[in-house]
């Protein structure tokens, strides 16, 4: 996924990566100097890297968008 991030980049505005996996602390770190990322999704706000908090105004987390990401019936 990294180096087909950085393949791509001229075909894409914007990435949004999701993951809480420190491993892609690299690829967000490179994509925010190159303004090309648009936010970090983290799907578990008390379970990710330390590498990333870095990132923290990028960050969203799906445990907050729960509400608006659950199935209700009607």
């Amino acid at each position: 996924m990294v180096l087909h991030s950085v393949i791509e980049m001229q075909n894409y505005d914007k990435a949004i990566i999701v993951s809480g996996d420190g491993d892609y602390h690299c690829l967000v770190d490179y994509l925010i100097k190159q303004d090309k990322l648009l936010h970090l999704i983290i799907p578990n706000r008390y379970k990710y890297s330390s590498l990333l908090k870095k990132f923290a105004d990028k960050i969203v987390f799906m445990n907050n968008l729960k509400e608006k990401l659950e199935y209700k019936k009607r």
